[in-house]
């Protein structure tokens, strides 16, 4: 997989039965979600697939979650595939860097799913405020934030841009954007705060500690910051810091399409949760696959973009995907 990089979702891809198939089908699915009971002590099997407490929503519950279906949907492939995967990089959204460097050796599956289990406990506990999906580009949707002491949370598109805040402050930038952005679209997400905002500062300060009792090592291929959009450095010190600001930061997955595109990639193919109407993992489609279309599209890119979300697509995966 010399010229094609593996990405991961983050939060927004989860659904309840998301995995089910998964560990209908296949033994590594199982041995990944056996993995994930034994490390967090509840049954992450029930979470995912019938979600009877209502809990998957929940951001403590929905980022183990999510880490687990994507780990889940790499060993599939892999093992569908004769051996572990080699891509030029990988890249993960928000929550999805952390499935990323599981993927590229720099952090255990068990350590990811405690991190990620804390650090969506800290996030939901202090999260305040909201965010706000707008159809503008960055520069745009900066001047409309800075008026309502909103900040930029997310770089998803050339013109599509996340901001986040206090409610109030949303409230009237809601209004702003209906009076004097007439065209515009802006989108609320459900989740239980300003992400990536100054908003998470007492959450990032205290993540900040788990993240220096946890063993990072060098990727073995490279794994793109969020913080940064390029290339983690490689020791676990610099990995820590980029994961402790990248909770205070805009999400930059404009930057890195961009760094992938210079750097050749021919390939895509994304791991883990779903999107749509559909209540079946069956009827999910991809979550990052038509931003990455489109990107590559603005770019005048030519690349292959695929997934493994379920059952059927790691059944149907073949190697042409990922030369």
């Amino acid at each position: 997989m010399d010229t094609g990089m593996l990405v991961f979702p983050g939060q927004g891809a989860q659904y309840a039965g998301m995995g089910s198939d998964l560990h209908e089908a296949f033994d590594a699915a199982r041995r990944v979600y056996d993995e994930a009971g034994e490390a967090l002590g509840y049954d992450m099997r029930e979470l995912s697939f019938s979600d009877p407490e209502g809990k998957i929503g929940l951001t403590r519950y929905t980022q183990p979650a999510l880490l687990t279906h994507s780990i889940a949907c790499l060993r599939v492939a892999e093992a569908q595939l004769g051996g572990e995967l080699t891509p030029m990089a990988a890249a993960g959204h928000s929550l999805g860097e952390y499935s990323a460097l599981v993927a590229g050796g720099a952090l255990s599956f068990r350590d990811a799913l405690h991190l990620v289990s804390e650090r969506g406990r800290l996030m939901g506990e202090h999260g305040e405020g909201g965010m706000l999906a707008l159809a503008m580009a960055a520069d745009e949707a900066r001047q409309l934030a800075d008026r309502h002491c909103c900040q930029i949370a997310g770089l998803n598109l050339p013109t599509q841009t996340v901001v986040g805040g206090a409610h109030a402050d949303l409230e009237q930038l809601a209004a702003d954007l209906a009076e004097n952005y007439p065209r515009k679209r802006g989108a609320p997400l459900a989740t239980e705060g300003a992400f990536h905002t100054y908003l998470m500062v007492t959450a990032a300060r205290e993540f900040r500690e788990v993240l220096k009792r946890t063993e990072f090592l060098a990727p073995r291929f490279p794994v793109l910051s969020n913080y940064t959009a390029r290339p983690h450095d490689p020791a676990p010190d610099a990995i820590r810091t980029r994961l402790f600001f990248q909770l205070i930061n805009p999400v930059n997955w404009i930057g890195c399409m961009q760094w992938a595109v210079e750097n050749g990639a021919s390939s895509f193919l994304e791991l883990g949760g779903g999107i749509g109407r559909g209540d079946t993992p069956a009827e999910k489609r991809p979550n990052l696959q038509g931003i990455l279309r489109k990107y590559c599209r603005v770019a005048g890119h030519d690349a292959e973009i695929s997934a493994v979300i379920n059952a059927a697509d790691a059944q149907g995966v073949k190697a042409s995907r990922l030369q």
